[in-house]
């Protein structure tokens, strides 16, 4: 049986829209990720996000099985997920410097 998803990204829940890298990994490296091949086209550190499913202007980015933000672009399989493509549900601004004003 072959993996579905490589071994240096982790699934943590069943509806998450992004999976978590275990470890750095080289822009140009080619993943699986649900049996598809994606050649990264960043690179990316260890703990980062990439897209496991495709994600559309406002729809929620799942971690956990909870969403963490919404997606500001259109994101598709395999895209690094960060600040540059989603907002956070958690503060207001893209940093938490506006959040720590008094």
């Amino acid at each position: 049986m072959t993996n579905l998803t490589d071994d240096r990204l982790i699934i943590l829940m069943p509806e998450d829209t992004v999976v978590v890298v275990r470890c750095s990994i080289s822009k140009g490296e080619i993943l699986v990720i649900n049996g598809a091949k994606i050649t990264l086209d960043v690179a990316v550190s260890m703990g980062h996000k990439l897209a496991l499913r495709p994600m559309s202007v406002g729809d929620k980015v799942l971690k956990y099985g909870a969403s963490i933000g919404s997606a500001i672009k259109d994101i598709t399989v395999g895209d690094h997920v960060h600040l540059h493509n989603m907002k956070s549900d958690y503060t207001a601004t893209y940093s938490l410097a506006g959040a720590l004003k008094e």
